[in-house]
């Protein structure tokens, strides 16, 4: 048992860590210093450039997450992969401060490695929640881990607020950088260690691919999954999409000052932290679906509510609002698809959840961008993002399962 606590304590620490990276970099601080300072945002190509390099990391671990997923359950080296996806994005952040204006294209591969590194450690990340936490504790688990990691995107945000002030963005970045480094180590040590399986990465990834080509077969012929999967492809789209422009929509549209918007975000963590604890029980008693759902309906009012918004007072109330559901909306669906899941399959499973999730993260993004630059201003994009929770909502509507996982486990 204490082992156990140990374990699930690394395990959200790590996501403390990472939200190092998801505040000040994917986020708050970057995507606004690389739109208007490297790029430039006057027509809208910022919002161009920075859309296409959230789409093309996404679209690179869209496509190699099941492939990976299935090498990491059949060769045993799960750590191993959390470990080097982890250091690429510690290091690509590392090379940040060398970027100057114009650079837009050395800029966008250093979003790409870095967000590569980001995003694809998280398949690995999750697959551990079924092995680390038992069936009646995993969507308290799920929701701790956002907890806390909103509590890492506070302390990362006022450990930038003196150095953005003062214009030290370069040493902003390393500090991310070594925020992102420093706290993932407890999980990179205490997680359940990686298995011997006796067969080399060549052999393995072989073994994977067959691994995978079988687990998405098995998956698309079970309509219950498949149905969650299109609802969840849908509906994270609209929450990917708000993560990487409302800061960049807040500067351009409203005239957020850096300052006003590392005040907005903190504001969104401190509500999200608090939506993520109240609602870290009722998931595992009332069920992940009734969560999810309710969540859903309240971000497709936000979004909705935010063309209509012109004064930054109505915007911070705005996001305080969407700031309740942020984790919620994560936290609930991760745990209602850990319950399609079989035993010793998770990084497989994981691996194509990751596939969809940040399948979503391509057309958002790209369409933000593209109805920004066509219509130079950015309130039609934003408006699009509430067609993306409505159609999640009808489609998990209709989704079985999702019940209490109290009731599950008796």
């Amino acid at each position: 048992m204490r082992n156990q606590t140990k374990q699930i304590l690394s395990w959200c620490l790590f996501d403390f860590a990472n939200s190092s990276y998801s505040a000040v970099i994917a986020a708050v601080v970057f995507p606004v210093f690389y739109v208007s300072k490297i790029v430039g945002n006057e027509a809208g190509l910022g919002d161009l450039w920075w859309g296409r390099a959230i789409s093309v990391s996404m679209a690179f671990v869209a496509l190699t997450s099941p492939l990976l997923g299935g090498v990491a359950d059949y060769s045993g080296r799960r750590k191993r992969l959390l470990s080097l996806y982890t250091l690429l994005c510690v290091f690509a952040v590392a090379f940040f401060p060398v970027l100057k204006p114009g650079m837009y294209f050395t800029g966008f591969l250093l979003i790409v490695a870095a967000n590569i590194g980001m995003e694809g450690g998280l398949v690995f990340y999750n697959s551990f929640l079924t092995e680390i936490a038992p069936d009646e504790m995993q969507g308290r688990v799920s929701a701790w881990g956002f907890a806390i990691g909103y509590a890492g995107s506070i302390l990362s945000l006022l450990i930038a607020l003196p150095l953005v002030r003062n214009g030290y963005f370069g040493l902003t970045w390393l500090t991310v950088s070594a925020f992102f480094l420093i706290f993932s180590i407890p999980a990179l040590l205490n997680l359940p260690p990686d298995r011997n399986a006796g067969i080399g990465l060549v052999g393995s990834a072989k073994k994977g691919v067959a691994y995978s080509w079988r687990t998405i077969r098995e998956i698309w012929s079970n309509r219950t999954v498949r149905r969650f999967l299109a609802g969840f492809l849908i509906y994270e789209d609209g929450v990917n999409t708000v993560i990487v422009f409302s800061s960049v929509f807040a500067a351009t549209t409203l005239h957020f000052t850096p300052m006003e918007l590392i005040a907005l975000y903190m504001l969104v963590q401190v509500t999200a932290l608090a939506g993520a604890f109240a609602l870290a029980r009722p998931i595992d008693t009332l069920g992940p679906k009734k969560i999810l759902m309710g969540s859903l309906l309240l971000w497709a009012t936000v979004a909705v509510a935010a063309y209509f918004i012109d004064d930054k007072i109505s915007y911070f109330f705005l996001a305080a609002v969407a700031g309740t559901g942020l984790g919620t909306v994560q936290a609930a669906g991760r745990a209602f698809y850990a319950q399609f899941i079989p035993d010793g399959r998770e990084s497989e499973y994981f691996g194509l959840y990751s596939l969809v999730g940040k399948s979503s993260a391509i057309a958002g993004p790209v369409l933000f961008g593209y109805l920004s630059s066509t219509f130079h201003s950015q309130r039609p994009a934003i408006l699009s993002i509430s067609a993306f929770f409505a159609a999640g909502l009808l489609i998990i509507w209709g989704v079985d399962g999702g019940r209490s996982n109290v009731s599950r486990s008796r």
